[in-house]
């Protein structure tokens, strides 16, 4: 009987996955308190998230937590059933981001370049600058972070979670190399300087690794990661799903109106300034980005008794929530949307699946990829998450393909994914797809492949191009 490796079983795995006809429809996401404007508006808190440490209590953790999302690590680590054998893992993580000052002279960003074989560099950083002659100052924080800058805090965090992914998959499962072996391991960032910040305390996490390590970074005009290619019809759908008439991103914005008002009286915040009022994105950022550092909510600069309070934060946060809820789920257009801007990574992810089931994918073990909470929630979107959120820092989705010997001889194997977000599995509202446990590999293939095409071809005209 042919092994995995030979023609025959491929092209059997082939025409079982042409023979699927797996529905590449969207369906709606659980109906929640996130996605019900009418409780969004009325109720007090932020469902018992957590906006204000980094640390989430170990009885509570899985806890959704703003500050750092909870992630793969041994204490809660689901371990499949013995007769699955672990073959490959692929991650995609986000990073961990006035009148009160805000200094990062506990980091440094270290720019410099080297040559491979020859003189060394000085270790040179940046470190920002607030030039007291030049009279046009820049909004938001002050202080010597050069923005986009990740925290140290941030930095730690990310480290951890570097360590918490080591073992598991190493200390754990014995599946990682002890050392980093790059045949085996490889990290992938975008060209936001803050991902590579990220990769390499992450790196450093995992191997305790102070030397060069490559990060696999694609051009800033088509890289899929980000994404950042040109798609003109996914751009139209979101602006769509925003800019329609009788939609509830409509009625949202009409019902807080006031509530805004209230934010920039005291923020100080201009009420022409679209980009803080076509969306809570801006409030959410800034307000959480202060509670996660335990710094003071903002005062009107010109009379510090008039602060935004923890109950405006709390209903930003509520809002934001439901922003991204239907942003990336419940709006009918946002499969779409996401499938042909985030399609060519979903291409490249199903080539890993084939490629690993074929055999022809060297001895690759494990890839990490440092994204956004754009590319996290658009993929969210593609697997329709059945109750959606606004990743946090440092959310996580990880990928675990699996095999399973078909016969007694273990001549012949079966494939599965098994799909892990917050470290637990996720559940799907695609009929499909359903828990995402175990899924046999022709099936999220045949549905990938009906959504983007084999080798992402029929992404340009999905994005037309």
């Amino acid at each position: 009987m042919p092994g995995i490796n030979s023609p025959l079983a491929l092209l059997a795995l082939l025409g079982v996955q042409q023979a699927l006809a797996v529905d590449g429809s969207w369906h709606a996401p659980n109906a929640t308190d996130i996605n019900n404007l009418d409780k969004v508006l009325d109720s007090d808190g932020v469902y018992g998230f957590i906006f204000d440490s980094s640390q989430t209590p170990d009885k509570e953790y899985g806890k959704y937590n703003w500050c750092n999302m909870p992630h793969t690590r041994p204490r809660e680590y689901p371990k499949a059933p013995k007769e699955y054998k672990l073959q490959y893992v692929e991650v995609s993580n986000t990073f961990p981001q006035e009148s009160y000052p805000w200094d990062c002279d506990d980091e440094g960003l270290f720019y410099y370049g080297e040559p491979k074989n020859g003189r060394n560099s000085a270790k040179s950083y940046w470190k920002g600058y607030q030039n007291p002659i030049n009279p046009f100052q820049p909004s938001g924080f002050k202080g010597s972070c050069s923005f986009p800058q990740i925290s140290k805090e941030g930095l730690d965090d990310s480290w951890q979670h570097g360590r918490d992914l080591f073992a598991v998959y190493h200390k754990l499962l014995r599946f990682l190399p002890p050392q980093l072996d790059q045949s085996k391991v490889s990290f992938r960032v975008t060209n936001n300087m803050i991902t590579s910040q990220v990769a390499g305390m992450l790196i450093n996490g995992m191997y305790g690794i102070r030397g060069d390590v490559p990060l696999s970074i694609e051009s800033p005009q088509t890289d899929s990661l980000e994404p950042k290619y040109s798609c003109p019809k996914s751009s139209a759908l979101f602006s769509g799903a925003k800019d329609a008439p009788n939609t509830p991103w409509a009625d949202h914005l009409a019902r807080t109106k006031e509530f805004v008002a209230e934010l920039d009286a005291i923020s100080g915040v201009s009420p022409s300034d679209s980009g803080w009022h076509s969306s809570f994105d801006h409030y959410f950022d800034n307000l959480s980005a202060r509670l996660c550092h335990a710094k003071p909510l903002p005062c009107n600069i010109n009379d510090t008794s008039k602060c935004i309070t923890r109950t405006q934060a709390d209903k930003v946060f509520r809002l934001g929530q439901f922003e991204y809820s239907y942003m990336y789920r419940d709006s009918k257009s946002s499969l779409p949307a996401s499938t042909s801007s985030l399609g060519v990574w979903i291409a490249e992810f199903a080539q890993h699946l084939r490629d690993q089931v074929a055999g022809k994918d060297g001895k690759m073990l494990y890839r990490h990829n440092v994204a956004h909470d754009g590319s996290v929630s658009r993929l969210l979107s593609i697997l329709q998450l059945d109750v959606m959120v606004w990743p946090g820092m440092g959310s996580e989705i990880v990928f675990e393909l699996y095999s399973k010997k078909k016969d007694t001889w273990g001549r012949e194997k079966e494939y599965f994914v098994r799909v892990l977000f917050s470290g637990q599995v996720m559940r799907s509202s695609h009929p499909d797809l359903g828990l995402l446990d175990m899924v046999p590999v022709p099936i999220l293939l045949s549905y990938f492949d009906g959504l983007v095409g084999e080798k992402a071809r029929l992404v340009p005209g999905l994005c037309g191009n």
